[in-house]
């Protein structure tokens, strides 16, 4: 028989082992968890990588002119088709700069609002407001932008056409304004205290605290949601595909109609384009650059948040 103290010994040595095995098999679960969004993400580039090589393995399609060429018509045939991404590109940028400028602006004010000016009842009231602005499904400002936008804006400006990228725009800044106000405030209240009581102390003034020192020390977050932001207006589909149209149509011009990537990556997916062919290869390679510009901006938004961060003791 054992002694009391090998009676011990040995649980002990069984506990640890039972303890071992379970501390196995979660970092097992986990292991495996980051491994299926790894094999997604390379599924994803795989799927879209062989169909665009493809695309641009046609006699038909160069590189020349794909990224030159100002006509987008691979729904076409014969001799009308084009296959130039330029209106594409120019319609989804024109979109986002619109957002941008409107979310932008927005967020970071709501954002230094709730982090350094809002009393703890206010924030309580004013954060789910935008928590809810953030769950409003995209389909649903998509009409808003199409009802109630448009033939506002169609009394004051001349010549806007009923589906324009200016009312799609509008929307989709409010669309991304709660992913600016939500990060930045979270960075803004991050920042130590002792910075704002040191500010306070030299005899700054709350605005000067706000905008001098707390909003310079998180700026490596603001930054990364401002990006965030972007990478969120470039990839929206069901606003622009509502709002802004699905024509493509290289312009600059808020007021004419024209056509994102997602909006004819909607378009193509859903008609009736046979397997195989140059206009089904073209939605790939559409959905090919889209991966590419969202993927660079994650790389910046990483570089960023590198280059800005600060570290405190």
């Amino acid at each position: 028989m054992l002694s009391a103290k090998q009676a011990a010994k040995a649980a002990g040595i069984e506990k640890r082992a039972s303890r071992n095995v379970v501390e196995t098999a979660i970092g097992t679960v986990l292991l495996v968890c980051a491994s299926v969004s790894v094999m997604a993400t390379i599924a994803v580039i795989f799927s879209l990588s062989s169909e665009t090589i493809q695309f641009f393995a046609q006699p038909r399609v160069t590189f020349r002119e794909f990224f030159t060429e100002t006509r987008w018509t691979p729904l076409f045939s014969g001799s009308e088709q084009f296959f130039g991404i330029a209106p594409l590109i120019t319609g989804t940028l024109l979109v986002t700069i619109i957002a941008l400028i409107v979310g932008v602006p927005l967020g970071l004010g709501a954002a230094i609002y709730l982090a350094e000016f809002a009393n703890d009842t206010t924030r309580r009231l004013v954060t789910p407001v935008l928590e809810i602005l953030a769950g409003i499904p995209t389909v649903v400002l998509g009409y808003f932008a199409v009802l109630f936008v448009t033939p506002i804006l169609q009394r004051f400006i001349p010549n806007l056409d009923f589906f324009n990228p200016l009312s799609a725009g509008l929307v989709m800044g409010f669309m991304i304004l709660p992913t600016v106000s939500s990060i930045s405030a979270d960075s803004m209240r991050a920042v130590p205290g002792k910075l704002r009581e040191a500010a306070y102390g030299l005899g700054a003034t709350r605005a000067e605290v706000a905008t001098k020192v707390v909003f310079p020390a998180a700026l490596s977050g603001i930054a990364a949601a401002i990006i965030l932001a972007m990478s969120r207006a470039i990839g929206e589909t069901m606003i622009v595909a509502l709002a802004a149209g699905q024509r493509p149509t290289f312009t600059f011009d808020p007021r004419e109609t024209i056509a994102t990537m997602t909006s004819f990556i909607v378009q193509a997916a859903t008609g009736d384009q046979p397997a195989g062919s140059l206009a089904s290869q073209s939605l790939y390679a559409v959905a090919a650059v889209l991966f590419l510009i969202t993927f660079v901006l994650n790389i910046i938004s990483q570089q960023i948040v590198r280059r800005f961060a600060e570290k405190y003791e």
